[in-house]
């Protein structure tokens, strides 16, 4: 059997090597410990508690022991274990409830409107640049309260900072740390902010405030003077626990990274999986009510998260796969989303997924450690991709594109697309 090189930047998870291993078992030993290649027996890995995320040994596996980047990887949710986690993650969560995030619809779409009209009329747009990106970093901005202006320098903090998910994260370690540190400093004079309007009595939604503060944010914020998520985070509290300021700093960068690198790169996935589908494009632009099932369905064929970690807490028998303690197993996304194993028929079909003829995509991972944005992105991205559909028909791709390697995290860096101008747009 042949080993897997998941660290090499031109190795390909969607790969015809990684089905036929699938085809010849559930499993398949790589560079880095074992990867599962099949649904069920992937979806019992990540719920199994023999197991840890895994996350936390990801700087040391690339040669990265020390330093401000080991320093803070160490402390984030995907990192931290057990009740470290488990108290973190309880304070985390009112942020995210989600009929706070749904009454974010209006403003989502708005703003996917907003970028479609500056391109609408060409026929051409290169879409991370000119949709992707300023929709996923204005969206983060709205998100936690920051002013709205300063999406671009947060999207190169957060561009930057994706690297830390890259194959290559070694070499990208100056850009990650200089990246990390400006985004440090910057979410925590938002907090410094938040901290003293509320001792002021005077804490409110983004743009109720003073117009001289570093979060102060769009004047059409939807609803009465909602708390932005740092407000919330900032208050949160259970049986009188809060967060640290460390906590707080640390759990903000992540969120403003990671969040906006997901959306931005699965929507470029999303759209390079429907053009070349285009009767699914089409459907989906006749009928935006399919939106959230093409976000999930996207997700299981061509899902940025390409694997999933875990780390054996115990020695672990896997049907046969013994897995010693401290072993890592990835589960492989694009791999245990298309098992035939799991569907009768695993082809690309949004009505398919919205009758829920497919299994659950591991996307978001699973188990105590299921992402607690998943409902932002899963809201954002149902809102713009039938928008999208909707607003260019007859989409198709303007040359290759440019794209991170399809291993470890991924998306498009570059996505030049045509489409038929509208007489109306």
């Amino acid at each position: 059997m042949s080993v897997l090189d998941l660290g090499d930047p031109s190795f390909d998870v969607t790969s015809a090597a990684v089905l036929e291993a699938r085809e010849r078992d559930w499993y398949v030993e790589t560079t880095w410990g074992w990867a599962v290649l099949r649904h069920a027996e992937g979806t019992a890995v990540l719920r199994d508690r023999r197991f840890a995320q895994g996350n936390a040994r990801w700087p040391a596996q690339n040669g990265i022991h020390s330093g401000l980047f080991s320093d803070w990887w160490a402390e984030t949710l995907l990192s931290l274990e057990g009740d470290d986690h488990a108290r973190v993650r309880r304070l985390l969560a009112p942020a995210f409830r989600s009929r706070a995030i749904a009454a974010m619809r209006p403003r989502f779409e708005a703003l996917a409107h907003e970028l479609v009209d500056a391109f609408a009329a060409t026929g051409r747009v290169e879409l991370v640049h000119d949709f992707a990106e300023p929709y996923a970093a204005r969206i983060i901005c709205v998100l936690l309260g920051l002013d709205e202006a300063h999406w671009p320098q947060v999207a190169r903090w957060a561009d930057d900072l994706g690297a830390s998910f890259s194959v290559d994260v070694a070499a990208r370690l100056p850009r990650i740390e200089a990246a990390l540190e400006g985004l440090t400093g910057y979410v925590d004079e938002v907090v410094a902010d938040r901290r003293a309007r509320i001792a002021a009595g005077s804490a409110h939604g983004p743009g109720d405030g003073p117009d001289d503060g570093p979060g102060d944010g769009p004047e059409d914020w939807p609803g009465d003077g909602p708390e932005d998520l740092v407000t919330t985070l900032v208050r949160a509290a259970d049986d009188g626990e809060r967060l640290t300021g460390r906590e707080l700093s640390v759990a903000l960068v992540f969120l403003a990274f990671a969040g906006m690198e997901t959306t931005r790169n699965q929507i470029g996935l999303a759209v390079q999986t429907l053009l070349a589908h285009p009767d699914q494009w089409r459907l989906l632009g006749e009928r935006p009510d399919l939106g959230a099932a093409a976000v999930e369905e996207v997700m299981r064929v061509n899902p940025t998260v390409t694997w999933v970690t875990r780390e054996a807490l115990e020695d672990v028998d896997l049907g046969g796969l013994r897995v010693p303690a401290g072993g890592i197993v990835q589960v492989l996304s694009h791999a245990a989303g298309t098992d035939p194993a799991a569907m009768a028929d695993p082809s690309f079909d949004i009505e398919a997924q919205a009758r829920r003829e497919r299994p659950p995509h591991a996307g978001f991972g699973a188990g105590v450690h299921h992402c607690l944005g998943h409902f932002v992105a899963r809201t954002d991205m149902a809102v713009a991709l039938p928008l999208l559909a909707r607003r260019l028909p007859g989409a198709r791709p303007d040359g290759p594109g440019t794209w991170l390697p399809v291993s470890g995290n991924t998306g498009a860096l570059r996505f030049p697309i045509r489409f038929d101008v509208q007489e109306d747009a």
